[in-house]
């Protein structure tokens, strides 16, 4: 090719060749890429797929054994209504056993009453005990087991370990603060310690969100302590 040829192919030309080529590269390398890697592909995009009907499957079988579970217990507690003891129990041993922590920490409070109304003590402990540590339990469960549980050992348990067992649930705007506060306060008592005890009770008496029994006891003690427990109600009156 001589100059004047090279000088008659006007630069658009060359844009456009320059592109074709370009286009053809990309072809022949998306070309070499699929036949190189496809099959890897479409293994990959069904794997994907076969997992992700795997996992709606199982949330579906999760859903239905959930459902399962709560009919399950329903059914236990109708039993205990009917004083069927050993069908609930039966009941309510499976849920303990392969229930869904929730459904297993419901199934051993129930069982733990059953067995405190059956004077089985120590079976009871057990049972509480074992919601009081399990970590998979939320949160209000543990907290009531272990109140029941120090409930239920409170007479042979030295004032010390009820105190510190409690004090973190026997504080004001804690849903157990009634019953965990009343037992702390208890336990100052017997170690004499009063100036502690007195102002615990008056809290308890006071608080509106304590259970009318404990807050008339609290109330009681104290009075018998020298201290004004009674609540307030004058912002009430004035609304």
């Amino acid at each position: 090719m001589n100059g004047e040829t090279a000088l008659a192919i006007k630069p658009t030309d060359n844009e456009t060749f320059y592109r074709e080529v370009d286009e053809e590269l990309r072809r022949e390398q998306l070309t070499g890429y699929w036949k190189r890697y496809g099959r890897w592909l479409v293994a990959a995009a069904i794997l994907l797929i076969l997992a992700f009907g795997a996992y709606l499957y199982w949330q579906h079988r999760q859903e239905m054994e959930r459902g399962r579970q709560g009919a399950l217990l329903a059914s236990a507690f109708e039993d205990v209504q009917a004083t069927k003891t050993a069908e609930a129990t039966r009941k309510l041993d499976e849920l303990t056993r392969d229930g869904s922590p929730g459904y297993r920490a419901i199934a051993l409070l129930t069982k733990a009453d059953i067995l405190l109304d059956a004077g089985k003590n120590a079976e009871a402990l057990t049972a509480l005990r074992t919601v009081a540590d399990d970590k998979a339990a939320a949160q209000p469960f543990r907290d009531h087991a272990l109140i029941r549980m120090t409930h239920v050992e409170f007479d042979t348990l030295k004032p010390e370990a009820v105190i510190q067992r409690l004090q973190p649930l026997a504080k004001p705007g804690n849903p157990w603060f009634g019953s965990a506060g009343e037992m702390v306060a208890i336990s100052y008592l017997k170690l004499n310690k009063p100036q502690q005890a007195g102002p615990l009770f008056a809290a308890i008496a006071k608080d509106p969100g304590v259970p009318e029994s404990i807050a008339t006891r609290s109330r009681q003690m104290a009075s018998s302590l020298g201290l004004d427990a009674v609540p307030d109600t004058a912002g009430a009156t004035k609304e």
